[in-house]
């Protein structure tokens, strides 16, 4: 097998994409599917972070739109991500992957508090580390954790596992004639208004030059693809002025020469 092209990457998980069908809850099966594929890239030798959303327990939007003070809402859906992220060691660690996970609202008990450089140093010394808490600050969302974490850790790139399996102008679920696009800009992103990220995350990835690959989780093995460089869903990224196409990682500068 050729080397991976990403030697440190953030993925990020939706709490929608463990709970399958039913739309809340954990899904068990779904749960240890995910394990399986965190394990394939683990097995590379590939330095992995994950960040958990908590959508298929709270959502804090939800809770406000039916009068709840934000903050507060925003609060209990941080919690769920750790529920979350708590399922997701276990699940990986039945599978001998050494896995630490951190919050951004300290819970000593159940986890480490997020530090930058421990979060670093359990990295390099190959062990997984999950995310939780997103930042530890109401109305943000766990996309824009997923980009912060990603700067700070300095991944090369966000994979953005969901439910579909690329960017699309339109809900294919619902539009058939749905375009798909494989390559974006984030200004794309930004003035289009399309569901990659939220435009603080979007911004905050553009700031960073930190690439984003949207794929689907549900076939199995995309996690690999797209850590192997293979083209899968949709690629969103800074414009290379020398010939048009889409920068997908830091390493490139490099290889190019």
């Amino acid at each position: 097998m050729a080397a991976p092209k990403y030697r440190r990457v953030v993925l990020k998980l939706s709490g929608e994409a463990l709970s399958g069908e039913k739309g809340y809850g954990i899904n068990h099966d779904i749960l240890k599917s995910i394990a399986l594929e965190v394990k394939d890239v683990y097995d590379q030798h590939v330095e992995v972070a994950i960040v958990v959303g908590g959508g298929n327990i709270w959502r804090g939007v939800a809770g406000s739109t039916k009068g709840m003070d934000r903050a507060t809402a925003d609060y209990m859906g941080m919690l769920a991500t750790v529920i979350n992220a708590l399922a997701m060691q276990d699940a990986l660690e039945k599978l001998d992957v050494v896995t630490r996970v951190q919050t951004a609202i300290e819970m000593r008990e159940v986890a480490e508090p997020y530090i930058r450089r421990r979060a670093i140093r359990h990295l390099e010394k190959g062990r997984v580390v999950i995310f939780a808490g997103g930042t530890g600050n109401p109305f943000f969302s766990t996309d824009t954790t997923a980009a912060l974490r990603a700067a700070e850790i300095e991944a090369e790139v966000i994979l953005m596992a969901k439910n579909v399996d690329a960017v699309y102008d339109s809900d294919p679920k619902t539009n058939p004639g749905a375009h798909k696009f494989t390559e974006l800009m984030y200004m794309d992103v930004l003035k289009k208004g399309l569901g990659v990220m939220d435009s603080t995350a979007t911004s905050l990835c553009m700031d960073n030059e930190i690439p984003i690959i949207v794929f689907g989780i549900k076939k199995r093995g995309n996690i690999l693809r797209a850590v192997m460089g293979e083209k899968i869903g949709t690629v969103v990224g800074r414009e290379n002025n020398d010939s048009g196409s889409i920068k997908t990682g830091r390493n490139e500068d490099e290889e190019n020469g």
